[in-house]
């Protein structure tokens, strides 16, 4: 299963049906006086789509990720229109002051999509900066590791502020990865997943160590020594059209990532590809369910998921 110029213009359709999209729309917003809450374009130019501020981060990550990879889609252009109009310098200031003023806001998975979206567009500068300097205000005073399977899991925030390698952020990213998780030992994985789970919080976890131990080998062990069968077999979901309950297809394609990278890590454990290779196909079968519930970003978690499969 790779990405090929004909699914990655698939990809790029759905995102640029989102992108652009201002409603429905999820603020994520705190309201200190009546009147304050404008419309999300007015809040945040730069990404007002794609139903919250996150998805349309990674939405444009998406986009910039199929243009380098496939310059020659036939979405080219349009792709190009709506990078440069949405990543402006002028949208960016307005982004990056808005997180000044909330420093709190879309902690961490948004801070970490627009990261990774800074190293596929290259300058994302002042919001890059801005959040670089939130790392490394929060990490030394969050005490304990989040280890939900949502947008607060801590592992995933910093496992894409690494790939960010940022040299005044990456000594204490790995410092902070191994007083929250060096120790861990014998995880429960048979709880998994979660309702509403996107991310499989022991997965997530085992796809931050392996960038930070020499020895992961011997970590991992320690820390998943069984992979029980809920954690084997794809998460099934009742109903596409509750926000909530379809996260668990996106939950199929982080997993089928972690999988992808755990399998280059420990090479000798084909098991691991071949549930990577399972959660992948059962996630790209619901990509385009006819619910925005979640074509307004599984599109994302699935190109890379597929770049993982193909690394």
């Amino acid at each position: 299963m790779r990405l090929d110029a004909a699914s990655a213009g698939r990809l790029a359709a759905l995102a640029l049906a989102c992108v652009g999209r201002e409603f429905p729309n999820q603020p994520g917003h705190v309201m200190q006086r009546a009147g304050e809450l404008d419309r999300p374009r007015s809040l945040h130019p730069a990404f007002f789509g794609c139903f919250d501020w996150h998805s349309a981060v990674h939405g444009h990550w998406l986009l910039a990720h199929l243009l380098r990879r496939f310059p020659g889609l036939p979405q080219a252009g349009a792709i190009r229109t709506a990078l440069d109009s949405a990543l402006s310098a002028a949208n960016l200031q307005v982004e990056a002051e808005y997180l000044r003023r909330h420093p709190e806001f879309e902690r961490p998975y948004g801070w970490a999509w627009a990261l990774k979206l800074a190293q596929e567009r290259g300058n994302l500068q002042p919001l890059e900066g801005v959040i670089v300097q939130a790392y490394k205000q929060w990490l030394p005073r969050q005490t304990y590791p989040v280890r939900s399977g949502t947008h607060t899991n801590t592992a995933f925030g910093l496992a894409f502020a690494l790939d960010h390698a940022h040299p005044e952020l990456k000594p204490l990213l790995i410092q902070r990865a191994l007083d929250y998780f060096g120790n861990d030992r014998d995880y429960p994985a048979a709880w998994e997943p979660g309702g509403n789970d996107f991310f499989s919080p022991c997965l997530i976890e085992a796809d931050l160590m392996r960038r930070v131990l020499p020895d992961f080998r011997g970590w991992f062990d320690a820390f998943l020594p069984e992979l029980p069968a809920s954690l084997l077999e794809p998460a099934r979901v009742s109903d596409r059209n509750d926000g909530q309950l379809a996260h668990l297809d996106g939950l199929n394609l982080s997993r089928a990532w972690c999988y992808f990278s755990l399998a280059r890590a420990l090479p000798d454990r084909p098991h691991l590809r071949k549930a990577g290779e399972r959660h992948l196909e059962a996630g790209l079968a619901q990509l385009a369910s006819g619910s925005y519930a979640g074509e307004h970003w599984l599109a994302t978690f699935a190109a890379y998921a597929l770049a993982c499969a193909g690394d």
